[in-house]
């Protein structure tokens, strides 16, 4: 089960409201999980974070610098803005700001989830996460 069409139909459900905050938190013991967080966040500079995000884990392992550079050409990317954004580390700061915030929350699984501060570790069905959003709206109108 992917996060990511769970995230979608609830993100649609839902839609104005919930917010989706997503942070990054590249897997110490995993090569190139930093350079990959590095290149979601470029896109992201170019109005594709979202395609970089599918794209990364379709063709995760292979998150090397030439990899993310041809990802970035299949998505129509500026591949100059791209490439000189990973060759800066333009985003470390933001990525380091991530990582600090997950040790200071005691995170070590992917993904992790807080929904009004109640942590949900893991893929989890559509229900679970429904059940929970259902509570805290309830919640929200009393």
């Amino acid at each position: 089960m992917a996060v990511g069409p769970t995230i979608k139909q609830l993100m649609s459900t839902y839609k104005g409201k919930i917010r989706l905050v997503v942070k990054n938190y590249p897997y110490k013991y995993r090569d190139y999980s930093y350079l990959a967080a590095e290149a979601s966040l470029a896109a992201l500079d170019q109005g594709k974070y979202w395609e970089m995000y599918e794209m990364l884990l379709k063709n995760s392992p292979a998150l090397d610098r030439s990899s993310l550079i041809k990802y970035a050409q299949q998505l129509g990317l500026d591949v100059k803005k791209f490439t000189d954004s990973l060759d800066t580390m333009k985003h470390s700061a933001a990525v380091e700001r991530d990582e600090k915030l997950a040790a200071d929350l005691d995170l070590f699984n992917t993904p992790t989830f807080f929904i009004n501060g109640q942590k949900v570790i893991g893929n989890r069905p559509y229900d679970y996460f429904k059940k929970i959003i259902e509570q805290e709206l309830k919640h929200a109108k009393q």
